[in-house]
């Protein structure tokens, strides 16, 4: 079967460099158009973009011409099938419903659209069955239709809390979190502001984390989702680390469960992208680390290609009854945003939607 084309809205930023790198020699979809800013249109790929990620830049991608991210300017450059979207909220929030509307579907890391009752949060291994939502679009004149990630802690966050959820049910859930400079992007935190110090506050962060979970994890109804019936409390902190985002999270369980009992479940969890053994699904959705210092971001943050949550320090809570509390591990850019979005596409692709 012939290649899907993609093209990467937002391309030139961090979000984007991890779009144009993971799409290189992907089975199903071929990077053919490079999005971004008036600025940027017109310049090659290689001059446009300051690359910042670890792996070198796809030979294919440094000479693709960079367009500006709208309908129009797309199909000059040759079309796509598919846009992977990497825009900031603002401009996403125009942007997408274009391509949306012209029958182009949206893959989207932005936060414009999560929170839309006919728009799914997805996450392959949490909630697959939330991307039928996709079909209640057309009622907004769109030919075609946009799904969105969730923020990049709140996927680290909800993959930790499924298979707690799936065995144990919840109550409540506390987290406090420790994220990565990448995900403020090359220039969000000045280097005087965060070298020997750590900020306390992310704009609107804990309120994203809060409310997306109970989403992603809530249930499809006819009228809509349902949100999960527990509650979350976040506390979100940035720290001088580049890439992974580590998360202490509490959790209140609705029935009993030992400290081995709980790993158990999350060792063992595999959602729909494992069993259809998708190309960008790792092997381990969640793995366990028993030693009492991990998970590390330098360490652990590549696990399963970025793609895997590592969790560790799994302990009783002696203040809480029915508790586990733990420290989660995820690469923010990779499975909080770029790889989730793809391994979504993929789940799309399988199930017919593309």
């Amino acid at each position: 079967m012939a290649k899907l084309k993609a093209v990467v809205l937002g391309a030139t930023g961090m979000v984007g460099q991890r779009f144009v790198k993971l799409l290189s020699d992907h089975p199903s979809f071929e990077l053919a158009v490079v999005a971004a800013s008036p600025s940027s249109a017109g310049k090659r790929y290689i001059e446009a973009s300051h690359w910042c990620i670890e792996w070198p830049m796809p030979e294919a991608a440094a000479e693709l011409k960079v367009v500006e991210a709208t309908v129009e300017a797309v199909r000059k450059a040759g079309g796509a099938d598919i846009a992977f979207s990497a825009l900031p909220a603002e401009v996403a929030l125009k942007v997408e419903a274009e391509f949306a509307k012209a029958g182009i579907p949206v893959v989207s890391d932005a936060s414009s659209y999560r929170m839309e009752p006919d728009v799914p949060i997805s996450i392959g291994e949490v909630n697959p069955d939330h991307l039928s939502l996709v079909k209640r679009q057309a009622k907004r004149g769109w030919r075609s239709f946009i799904v969105t990630n969730p923020n990049c802690t709140t996927t680290v966050l909800a993959m930790a809390l499924k298979p707690l959820q799936d065995s144990f049910g919840i109550r409540r859930v506390l987290v406090s979190t420790m994220q990565a400079l990448s995900g403020a992007g090359w220039e969000g935190v000045p280097s005087m502001a965060i070298v020997d110090n750590l900020i306390p506050y992310i704009a609107r962060e804990e309120e994203k984390v809060e409310a997306e979970v109970l989403k992603i994890m809530g249930s499809l109804e006819e009228e809509g989702v349902k949100p999960a019936g527990f509650r979350v409390s976040a506390s979100c902190h940035r720290v001088c680390v580049l890439d992974g985002h580590v998360e202490a999270v509490f959790v209140e369980l609705d029935k009993p469960a030992t400290v081995e009992e709980a790993a158990a479940a999350m060792r063992e969890f595999k959602g729909v992208p494992q069993e259809l053994e998708l190309p960008t699904a790792p092997k381990r959705p969640i793995v366990v680390r028993a030693e009492p210092d991990r998970p590390q971001p330098r360490f652990d943050r590549m696990e399963g290609g970025g793609m895997s949550v590592v969790v560790g320090r799994l302990r009783k809570d002696p203040a809480l009854p029915n508790a586990i509390k733990f420290v989660a591990l995820g690469h923010n850019t990779i499975r909080g945003a770029a790889g989730n979005a793809l391994l979504n596409a993929e789940l799309l692709l399988h199930e017919g939607y593309l």
